[in-house]
């Protein structure tokens, strides 16, 4: 058992990460660990395991082993309980200056009880323009014990002088193969099962062992996967829009109820506020800031969500190609094969591949903050047959 555990398919950026910790660990001894540096950029697409790869590296640097994954520092960090291993990360669409302000004196710290300040950020392609340049100054003055790790789906996507001066790892689409081993290991899914939530999920792990290990997920992916069936009019075209809106509007609301309340609780008790009385200096702006958050993390919930069937409508399609061009390809969905013979004989690869740039066009729309709905709507009246 080691900290690296869960990084499936991933093992060139592994045999990287523990060659740092060995030079981390030489420089902590007085040498020169020139293979460590104070800054590392993980690029890599969803379900790639970016986020499981920077975690699994604050644990590795904790840990006087190099990461054996059952001793305390190792257990804390991967937990996000560890004093110097902190983890930012954001239920909403953005990351504000004022939290990386926050994380920025926490960097300047030395570490408390372990042998590095690491902070992770887990979604950096996130973080505002102000936020970006407060975190910029920090890394190029970086305090000699303190280490950042940034996460994002490109390096692209974090701004070129913070990319210059981090470290590069990149991570791939872990293959199926290596992601339905890892479900039929160490989740106990059936083989069978196990690699075809792999193909379905196309090497997203999250997504993967979600379809794995919950019947609602796959009956509700199966839905998904037929609304191009039913989309013969006009008015089923905005059924469908909206029931694919309530369903992600469902899901904001289910987590919502279970995390507003506890959060306003968890508020009211710091600042020891009672149901009636006057309230402290201090404590309505709070308030209206945890308000805004809770809005935030409900809209990201909804794009998250909605973009989640529009990957698997976009798979759906793929196939529905690969079946015009080339009969002989697996399927990424062998569940549905009648219905996506049926697609591919219905319509020409030309039809098809606008179909595809329909569903990317309203992905598109929801990174530009769109109305979902207005969106979806647009989406299901180009993919009508």
């Amino acid at each position: 058992m080691s900290v690296w555990d869960d990084l499936v398919g991933q093992e060139p950026v592994v045999q990287t990460l523990q060659r740092a910790v060995a030079a981390a660990s030489d420089r902590l001894a007085g040498g020169s660990g020139s293979g460590m540096t104070h800054a590392w950029l993980f690029a890599g697409p969803p379900g790639s395991g970016r986020s499981n790869a920077a975690r699994a590296f604050a644990a590795a640097l904790q840990c006087v082993a190099g990461g054996c994954g059952e001793c305390n520092a190792c257990r804390t960090s991967l937990s996000g309980a560890h004093p110097d291993v902190t983890l930012v990360r954001t239920d909403g669409l953005s990351i504000d200056v004022a939290e990386v302000r926050t994380q920025v004196r926490t960097a300047a710290m030395h570490p408390a009880s372990g042998r590095w300040q690491v902070l992770v950020v887990e979604d950096a392609d996130r973080l505002t323009e102000k936020a970006a340049d407060a975190l910029l100054k920090t890394l190029e003055e970086p305090p000699p014990r303190t280490v950042w790790m940034l996460c994002a789906p490109t390096a692209e996507d974090v701004i070129v002088t913070i990319r210059s001066r981090s470290r590069q790892v990149v991570l791939r689409t872990p293959p199926v193969a290596a992601v339905a081993a890892m479900l039929h290991e160490r989740a106990g899914v059936p083989q069978a099962l196990a690699m075809s939530a792999a193909r379905a999920s196309q090497g997203h792990v999250g997504r993967a062992r979600a379809i794995a290990t919950d019947e609602a997920v796959r009956n509700r992916r199966s839905e998904v996967l037929r609304i191009p069936l039913t989309l013969t009019s006009l008015g089923d075209c905005l059924k469908a829009a909206a029931g694919v809106h309530e369903a992600a509007q469902d899901a904001a609301t289910e987590i919502a109820a279970r995390l507003d309340a506890k959060e306003l609780g968890n508020l009211r008790e710091a600042w020891g506020v009672q149901d009636r009385g006057k309230r402290p200096v201090g404590y309505q702006g709070n308030l209206s800031s945890l308000e805004k958050d809770q809005k935030r993390r409900r809209t990201r919930i909804v794009r998250d969500s909605v973009d989640g069937v529009l990957i698997d409508l976009l798979s759906l399609y793929r196939d529905v190609l690969a079946v015009q061009t080339s009969p002989d390809i697996e399927l990424v969905n062998a569940e549905a094969a009648a219905d996506i013979q049926a697609l591919a004989r219905a319509d020409s690869q030309e039809a098809t591949l606008q179909r595809m740039e329909s569903i990317l066009a309203c992905r598109e729309a929801l990174t530009a903050n769109a109305a979902p709905l207005l969106a979806l709507e647009a989406m299901m009246i180009a993919l009508r047959t």
